[in-house]
């Protein structure tokens, strides 16, 4: 049949239009200050951390370290992200910056796991520790915090790269705090177990946004479907809503990088429905309603393409794919 495969090149990548590129570049070059700022502090923060024997200022300077590179990731992503697509990467670069994300939130975990490990170390045999620079060279660095906090915090936030840079800096924000209090404690009482304390508790609060952050990064990686979305809900939607469609199953959703959804189902129709109007019908609710730009659909008349002779169809890409008869009532629908 002729209408066996309906691609909607004209619409992918571009459900945004022309704000997704603008946000793209405001994005790349906000993760670009605030990685130079990062990086430039971090050196000297690492400094004072030895010279004063501070482990928050040590774990903070070794925060900003992960930090500085894993800025460095974001840009790049957001740098390749713009790149066309090619014969063996064929929707393109976008899915860098989920990768990236991943990645950022993954190396927090190990900055955490070593701090709270530096920390038992040194509340077991607290060492000396220098209040007064302590102090200083924390206040410098919330300043540099702060700064690289309002650049990343008017870009995209819906975007996962941007949140996995937010929340780095999120981190060091946090850290320069802590080592402000425990500067500011010893300095008041002399007593210098309070760092390490301190240190853990900033490690334990980035560790839930960090596993969050994974977490959606992961779902995004393993194609599920957006949050956003309804898989079962647009397919009831499309079989009331657009006339001469009786059923869809196969009906598979995922994004390419949390902005940019895809959809790929197969419709049933009803005998003698222009398959052609039909498809248009499908991907234009698609595109309308619930924010899909990209949709491959393939219409039907009597047996699934990917059943057997009895009209079951079988799941050829999904082993959760359920045998369904086309011939059951339409109120008994599946959506597979």
């Amino acid at each position: 049949m002729a209408h066996a495969h309906s691609h909607d090149h004209g619409s992918h990548g571009h459900s945004h239009g022309g704000a997704g590129h603008v946000h793209g570049a405001t994005d790349k070059t906000r993760v670009l200050l605030a990685a130079c700022l990062t990086g430039g502090f971090m050196v000297a923060e690492a400094l004072g951390g030895w010279l004063t024997g501070s482990l928050a200022l040590l774990a903070d300077a070794g925060h900003m370290l992960t930090d500085a590179v894993a800025l460095s990731l974001a840009w790049y992503a957001f740098h390749l992200g713009g790149r066309p697509a090619t014969s063996r990467l064929t929707y393109g670069f976008g899915r860098v910056k989920t990768l990236v994300a991943y990645t950022n939130g993954l190396a927090i975990f190990v900055v955490a796991v070593w701090i709270c490990y530096e920390a038992w170390q040194r509340f077991q045999a607290p060492p000396p520790v220098l209040g007064a620079p302590m102090l200083a060279v924390a206040g410098l660095g919330l300043l540099v915090n702060i700064a690289g906090f309002v650049i990343l915090h008017g870009g995209d936030r819906e975007n996962l790269n941007m949140r996995g840079a937010l929340l780095h800096v999120m981190g060091d924000l946090l850290g320069s705090v802590a080592a402000i209090a425990a500067a500011i404690v010893i300095l008041a009482t002399g007593w210098t177990p309070i760092d390490p304390i301190l240190s853990v508790l900033v490690a334990v609060l980035i560790l839930g946004t960090a596993w969050r952050l994974m977490r959606e990064a992961a779902h995004v990686l393993l194609e599920g479907v957006p949050a956003s979305l309804d898989r079962d809900g647009i397919a009831g939607d499309l079989v009331k809503n657009v006339a001469g469609v009786r059923e869809v199953h196969h009906m598979h959703l995922w994004t390419i990088d949390g902005d940019r959804n895809m959809a790929t189902l197969h419709a049933c129709l009803d005998e003698g429905v222009d398959a052609h109007r039909a498809v248009a019908a499908i991907k234009a609710r698609l595109a309308a309603v619930h924010g899909i730009g990209h949709a491959t659909v393939e219409p039907e008349y009597d047996h699934c393409a990917d059943g057997d002779h009895d009209g079951h169809a079988h799941g050829h890409d999904q082993g959760h794919d359920h045998g369904h008869d086309h011939d059951e009532p339409a109120e008994r629908r599946h959506y597979h």
